[in-house]
């Protein structure tokens, strides 16, 4: 094998990535750009590991996510959106991975619990790692129960990239500081793209 290949595994909280996308919406009426998205962690990986970006490829790729029956997202007007978000997903590649939103109805208030998904990342992530050798593990959260997914990735002797994107004036977008710390290198694009213009022009769509 090439000695600059670089093999690549991002692994995508669902919730966290749609926080960010609603944060852009109602900040510059955004969204992300799924390819360009990629090719940016492509391209970070061969500027840290001084391998050329032909050399750095994205062997595995996973969404998770929970979501509403078909009949409940009709009800509220989210199939299309849910569909065009897939295609995109489709279209480079990234595999997703569902389980089923429930309501629980307390009082007057309604509640969302999504329930195991933060478990299922954690496991696929270190699953795949284990036999899929990857030099660079790019996990794209905030939360802090993924902490010690991070410290388990390093143990394989993984790089474990945390790309995050604090895009939001209420922190519903933040990232732990305990998460920050145990990754090996954290990549805030909030702050990137507030340095490089053209970058957030790059990474966004109307």
């Amino acid at each position: 094998m090439n000695a600059s290949y670089q093999s690549i595994g991002v692994f995508i909280d669902g919730g966290y990535y749609a926080k960010i996308n609603q944060a852009l919406e109602q900040s510059c009426s955004a969204n992300i750009n799924v390819s360009a998205l990629m090719n940016f962690i492509r391209s970070e990986v061969s500027r840290i590991s001084g391998s050329p970006i032909m050399d750095c490829h994205i062997t595995e790729n996973h969404y998770f996510r929970g979501r509403y029956r078909v009949y409940d997202a009709n009800d509220k007007h989210l199939l299309f959106s849910e569909r065009k978000f897939e295609d995109s997903l489709i279209e480079n590649d990234v595999i997703f991975h569902y389980k089923h939103l429930r309501e629980i109805e307390k009082g007057n208030s309604v509640t969302v619990v999504e329930k195991g998904v933060d478990v299922w990342f954690a496991l696929e992530a270190y699953e795949l790692s284990t036999f899929r050798h990857f030099d660079y593990v790019f996990l794209i959260t905030g939360d802090a129960d993924h902490e010690m997914l991070v410290r388990k990735l390093k143990a394989l002797k993984i790089n474990v990239v945390l790309l995050t994107w604090n895009a939001s004036e209420n922190n519903t977008t933040s990232t732990s500081k305990l998460l920050k710390d145990e990754a090996c290198i954290h990549i805030e694009l909030g702050d990137r793209v507030a340095e490089d213009s053209d970058l957030f022009r790059t990474l966004c769509k109307k």
